[in-house]
């Protein structure tokens, strides 16, 4: 009986396994003629159970003999145990696994992605496929699947990811023509874009070209002494076309005075700080674009265009003559001095509704107020504004000296920087400087995200935001001479003491208690 019982139980483990990893075993496309194994596998693994449970019943004197002994008992006890803590430990990974949180310590958050990057994933229309391209040893192949993680599970769903290697899929790699490792190729249904690195900013702006159908074309205004968009001095706009075009807008000049209307595509319309002011036919032409729901970017610099500042005041703006100045201690960690204010201050807007804690630079600034009756129709709110101690000083003879002192007649701060008026679909957003998007200043602190914010907005494309890279801040601790010592002192010599004295201590006890 004991044999009969021993062969029963190795005959219905072995039907139970061939039960269990059936599907294993038969290939992916399974014949006609072996599909019923499937059909029948849950019938073959009870079969291999029931076998198993008549050998206990064969020689259940045999085993009740063997439950009596002590031995058995720890035994099963332990095994007991074991399951136990392997079942919780399971739990944990399953319930670690779908209900999971990051908690990012480092000083700027870059490992984290920007809210401008999560609000993009949430409003996602279109499924997006990203494919990345890597050797199996690449260095970056693991920072590109942990950015393709977090993606995915801001996106709900519609995001999905692999990483293959071109070496190994040569002929996935020739089908998206990739031609360097690390390139990430970013799909939909209609379009597909191509990202050479795997970094937050440029997957991100993939991710708009690839979900934009066509591009909305920004116009700049020229002809007046206006920074011109082609020019890559210090005083030029080439940086910020540039920051534009990678976030799917298509940026275009535009003299009025030779077109004589804006254009009927123009999606926003910029006036990047003319020197002199614009010909009537201009003036009207603009007017007629905001009449029919234009979007405007105004930029004004002090002291200039005094009928530019008549005609914006017809919108509900009131210009400053003045120049505002700052003399913030905190400038000379930017080697900037007090005409170049530095902004901390915002009013809740949803060009500033991610700018809280970003400092932005507004380099040469007048004030820009709002009327506190507005014109009929017209909403107007402040963006910006200036920290007390600043002041808009109008003697530009003490200006020239480099002697402004703040007098009575002076306006005291915190002074509007920025201000936005709307109409019906209409908008129009005025800065008191045109120098906060170029060259010089567009890369510094949040000048460029408060740009390109501002223009999101003008386009009615709030989430088409440029991100920021993210730089990797260095925190380095300084030690005096006594804290390097008890660094060095307290893991090389206390605590290996402490564990030697522990010891010897243990082996003059147990011999004493002998």
């Amino acid at each position: 009986m004991k044999r009969v019982s021993a062969w029963t139980f190795y005959v219905g483990a072995a039907i139970a396994a061939a039960g269990a990893f059936l599907p294993l075993a038969l290939p992916a496309r399974t014949p006609p003629q072996l599909q019923f194994l499937i059909l029948y596998r849950w019938w073959i693994i009870l079969a291999g159970l029931l076998l198993i449970g008549a050998s206990f019943l064969v020689g259940i004197e045999d085993y009740r003999a063997v439950a009596s002994r002590r031995s058995t008992r720890y035994g099963t006890n332990t095994v007991v145990m074991v399951l136990l803590v392997l079942g919780v430990i399971g739990f944990v990974e399953v319930l670690s696994a779908r209900h999971n949180a990051r908690l990012d310590l480092t000083e700027n958050r870059r490992n984290s992605l920007s809210p401008q990057t999560i609000q993009l994933l949430k409003s996602l229309k279109a499924d997006v496929n990203a494919v990345g391209f890597f050797r199996t040893d690449q260095p970056g192949k693991r920072v590109a699947e942990d950015l393709f993680k977090q993606y995915a599970r801001h996106a709900g769903g519609k995001f999905t990811w692999k990483v293959v290697d071109p070496d190994r899929e040569p002929a996935l790699a020739r089908r998206y023509a990739v031609e360097s490792y690390g390139t990430v190729v970013l799909e939909t249904k209609t379009k597909s874009e191509k990202v050479l690195d795997a970094e937050e900013e440029k997957l991100t702006n993939g991710l708009v070209k690839v979900t934009r159908e066509g591009k909305r074309a920004v116009y700049v205004v020229q002809g007046h002494g206006e920074h011109e968009i082609t020019n890559t001095e210090r005083s030029g706009f080439s940086e910020a076309k540039g920051a534009l075009e990678r976030s799917n807008y298509e940026v275009k000049p535009l003299t009025l005075a030779r077109e004589g209307k804006v254009p009927d595509d123009a999606a926003v319309v910029v006036i990047p700080g003319p020197r002199t002011d614009l010909f009537q036919p201009e003036v009207d032409a603009l007017d007629a674009y905001v009449g029919k729901g234009g979007k405007l970017l105004v930029m004004v610099n002090p002291f200039q265009n005094e009928a530019m500042k008549k005609w914006l005041a017809k919108y509900g703006f009131e210009l400053g003559d003045n120049l505002v100045v700052e003399p913030n201690p905190i400038g000379r960690l930017f080697g900037i001095g007090p005409e170049v204010p530095i902004v901390q201050q915002y009013e809740a807007h949803a060009i500033t509704r991610d700018m809280g804690g970003v400092t932005t630079l507004f380099p040469l600034t007048r004030s820009v107020g709002t009327a506190k009756t507005p014109p009929q129709g017209m909403s107007l709110q402040p963006l910006a504004r200036t920290s007390a101690q600043s002041w808009g000083e109008t003697n530009r003879d003490a200006l020239q000296r480099g002697e402004a002192q703040p007098d009575p007649q002076d306006a005291r701060g915190p002074l509007p920087v920025a201000a936005v008026a709307t109409k019906e679909k209409a908008r129009i957003v005025t800065y008191g400087t045109s120098n906060l998007a170029s060259n010089q200043f567009l890369n510094l602190q949040g000048n460029r995200d408060f740009f390109l914010n501002t223009v999101s907005w003008l386009a009615e494309e709030e989430d088409q935001i440029s991100i920021r890279p993210k730089d990797a801040r260095s925190a380095p601790v300084f030690l005096s001479a006594q804290q390097g010592q008890a660094v060095f002192l307290l893991p090389v010599v206390v605590l290996p003491a402490l564990v030697l004295a522990g010891g010897i201590v243990a082996v003059v006890r147990r011999r004493a208690a002998k």
